[in-house]
């Protein structure tokens, strides 16, 4: 049976409630994204199983949007501008359509809002003293808020399937229950691409006896130091190809899809930066990393991890600066660590997990929240704005959407935004990422250049490049 329900007043009655259609079952929603790109821009999907695995979300109708360009200025869909602090324009955005959480609620995860990407660039707005490079002229933003007043939602822990649609959108959720009855083709398959390289190795152990200087003199903790790989198609390949055979080869509790003209991002993220939800904040940061491979002894690999001094001593340095990153918008003597050194075990990756929350104080809005956790600890290093400096002065590209964010921001102040680690960044024809590797003082060079082998392993099988 259908049920057709409100989540609040009532659809019609309340100008604040969302309306809801509950369906029975559960629904890959990547084929509605591939027959109508521009309909569908962004999927965000739990395509692993776990505790951290339950829903779905394929984000629908874009109505708006507004973007931080290369010359530091916010514009939205029209041209118009918006200043140059891209959270800024978010908050604002956000306090123009707030709304309080609706009596009765669902706990549906979106009920309307803005789908939120924000490059690693964007660090460069934050922290008035780094000098970052500038990317190569792109289609692709620094950062960009996509206005979706209506969604999909499968909710795998119940087996059910939500149709979602802001008050006065009501008729959205018809259309959106035709795309679900009606037939479409499959997803596209991704063929090889025609050339692929990867970044000299030479380059990231350079760097490496670089950062053991910087340690030596005692500028930094650690230094997450990345390194790239390109791969280039004969023709532009369908993003949702680039995302589906991404699902296959690495599934990951924080996947997802963001398709736009001329670029998209196909992600596998197991790290969550940031979520807001009843006021509570949390980050879930990863800081202890071993390979996974076939016919390895999982259990003492993972015994061998939780036990080692230095990924023991970097994990508690990094848990600290996410504490004290919550901190600073969290209500004092709120923040704990209410999970600690968890095993969290991918197709090619072991990883050690912490999770840290906190009740956020009344005045901080979700653009100050951001602020305060972007970019991840876990992706820069200890103290983190030193690590950007190093990072920018070490790295051989600039690091464009890896190590930045994806998520969603609800009209009632809830959100969802992972790390981009795991991902490829698709522009026209070239598909690209990077993985990185903590460097700290009594790091093996070797070991953490096999470290980022084995971070990428997922992503070049998807791309069918040797992994």
């Amino acid at each position: 049976m259908i049920a057709d329900k409100a989540a609040g007043a009532g659809c019609g009655r309340s100008t604040d409630s969302p309306c809801c259609t509950e369906l029975p079952g559960v629904r890959d929603l990547l084929p509605l994204a591939a027959a109508h790109p521009g309909r569908y821009p962004a999927f965000l999907e739990s395509a692993s199983t776990g505790p951290q695995a339950r829903w779905d979300i394929l984000f629908a109708f874009p109505r708006d949007a507004f973007a931080l360009g290369a010359d530091g200025r916010v514009r939205d869909a029209r041209g118009g501008t918006r200043g140059g602090d891209f959270l800024a324009a978010l908050d604002a955005a956000w306090q123009a359509e707030r709304t309080a959480p609706a009596a009765g609620d669902l706990g549906l995860p979106f009920t309307g809002g803005w789908v939120v990407y924000l490059g690693y660039a964007l660090a460069g707005a934050l922290e008035p003293r780094l000098a970052l490079t500038p990317a190569a002229p792109s289609p692709m933003p620094a950062a960009m808020a996509l206005r979706c007043p209506a969604a999909i939602l499968v909710d795998h822990r119940e087996r059910r399937t939500w149709l979602v649609a802001e008050a006065g959108c009501v008729e959205l959720l018809d259309r959106l229950r035709a795309d679900l009855d009606a037939e479409v083709a499959p997803v596209p398959v991704l063929t090889p691409p025609q050339a692929f390289a990867e970044e000299p190795a030479g380059v990231f152990l350079r760097g490496v006896a670089r950062i053991h200087e910087y340690l030596r003199r005692g500028d930094t903790f650690q230094v997450n130091l990345s390194r790239a790989w390109r791969a280039r198609y004969r023709e532009a390949p369908a993003p949702v190809a680039v995302y589906a055979a991404l699902r296959r080869a690495n599934p990951a509790p924080f996947a997802g899809l963001l398709q736009r003209p001329g670029w998209a991002l196909a992600s596998s993220s197991p790290e969550r930066l940031l979520e807001i939800r009843g006021g509570v904040a949390q980050t879930r940061p990863i800081a202890g990393t071993r390979p996974r491979v076939a016919g390895d002894d999982d259990a003492a690999r993972i015994r061998e991890l939780v036990a080692s001094p230095k990924e023991r001593a970097e994990h508690v340095m990094l848990v600290d600066l996410e504490r004290n990153d919550l901190g600073r918008v969290c209500v004092p003597g709120s923040v704990v660590v209410d999970e600690w050194m968890a095993v969290e075990s991918y197709a090619h990756v072991h990883h050690m997990v912490s999770n840290v929350r906190g009740v956020l104080r009344a005045d901080v809005s979700p653009g100050r929240a951001l602020a305060a956790v972007f970019p991840g600890g876990t992706i820069t290093g200890c103290p983190k704005v030193r690590c950007m400096e190093i990072i920018e002065e070490l790295e051989a590209a600039p690091r464009g959407a890896y190590t930045g964010a994806l998520g969603y921001l609800d009209r009632n102040g809830n959100g969802d935004f992972s790390i981009l680690i795991r991902t490829l960044q698709v522009e026209g024809a070239v598909v690209s990422l990077r993985a990185g590797a903590g460097i700290v003082v009594d790091s093996d060079a070797r070991a953490e250049l096999a470290e980022t082998r084995a971070k990428a392993r997922g992503m070049l099988r998807a791309l069918g490049m040797a992994g």
